[in-house]
């Protein structure tokens, strides 16, 4: 991959004349099966750029309480695009065709705000890395166009959900209006992620990366990392899955109240520590001591995520870690 990026050709992105961005996004856009695609420095960036596309002032967005938009991107809906959001609750994240129906708002009065996107995640990150089902984001879709609003599809893991089930990427990308895919994540590149959609979409899109001030110049060098990583390594997501379902595993096998190893399918763990006895801060920090990094992601849960620099070796003693602190908890509760 460093290779790549030193032998990649480049040019002034801002004005369209690198040519490794413009094969990176040629590339993406064909594999989700869209028109085209815009190359961007977060998948923060990406998702809010999808967000303004579909979402004037003034109206929502609805998401799940967990998703990402919601949760991760410190309010950025509202703070650049002036977008109110509602929510619905999801177990881990899981997308349900009747919750998305029970919060959809069409455009029936003036005095009412509508709903104009529904985000959709997958896989759900906060959600432990659940895979959405193709049929009820399809559901999703003919709901939302009933409604007249459009869908965002939040992939920054969606390589993931590609490898766990088989779906192509652009049947699960032809359920929504726009895609954003990330490029680091399990893919391993060290940056970037990309916002898909008609050609329009990006062409406007462009214009407000540029305003947001991501106009980028020599990136292809960039972009030649995401390309190596789509044309090498995707497959290799299998193995972070695999790690990770035995890691859960281990645990459970320890701390049975703490993980399900069934609902483990793609490359995070979340942990139930709160149901041994742990605050969840407590219990990543004493992770972290012993070399294993995780995150926080409320009071009882604790999420980890495997990706490619994690050996077999390495995510058997992270593994065992995670298990024995499992199984100790502070006071012995």
């Amino acid at each position: 991959m460093r290779e790549a990026m030193a032998a990649a050709e480049v040019g002034d992105d801002v004005y369209g004349e690198d040519p490794t961005v413009a094969r990176l996004e040629e590339h993406v856009a064909h594999l989700l099966g869209k028109e085209a695609a815009l190359f961007t420095p977060t998948g923060t960036m990406a998702g809010q750029l999808g967000v303004r596309e579909h979402v004037a002032p003034g109206s929502e967005l609805i998401a799940d309480s967990q998703s990402h938009v919601l949760r991760a991107e410190m309010g950025a809906a509202a703070a650049l695009s002036g977008v109110t959001t509602r929510s619905w609750s999801a177990h881990r994240g899981r997308l349900e065709t009747s919750a998305v129906a029970s919060l959809i708002a069409p455009a029936t009065s003036p005095y009412l705000v509508a709903t104009r996107c529904v985000v959709v995640e997958n896989t759900h990150n906060f959600g432990g890395g659940t895979i959405q089902s193709l049929e009820t984001m399809r559901e999703v879709a003919d709901l939302a166009h009933r409604h007249g609003a459009a869908v965002h599809l939040d992939g920054a893991r969606l390589w993931n959900a590609h490898v766990a089930t088989g779906v192509p990427l652009a049947d699960y990308a032809a359920c929504a209006q726009t895609v954003a895919v990330c490029l680091s994540k399990g893919l391993g590149a060290p940056v970037g992620s990309l916002l898909a959609g008609s050609a329009d979409a990006i062409a406007t899109a462009r214009v407000w990366r540029k305003r947001w001030g991501a106009g980028m110049r020599q990136v292809g060098v960039l972009a030649a990392a995401g390309l190596y990583a789509l044309r090498h390594q995707l497959a290799d997501l299998g193995r972070d899955h695999e790690l990770a379902h035995q890691a859960a595993q281990r645990v459970a096998g320890s701390a049975p109240d703490t993980v399900d190893p069934s609902e483990v399918h793609t490359n995070i763990v979340v942990l139930r520590v709160g149901a041994t006895g742990w605050a969840s801060a407590d219990y990543v920090a004493a992770a972290a001591r012993r070399g294993v990094l995780g995150f926080a992601t409320d009071g009882a849960h604790a999420r980890f995520v495997w990706h490619r620099d994690i050996t077999p070796h390495a995510s058997e003693q992270a593994a065992g870690v995670l298990a024995e602190l499992a199984a100790a908890p502070p006071g012995g509760g």
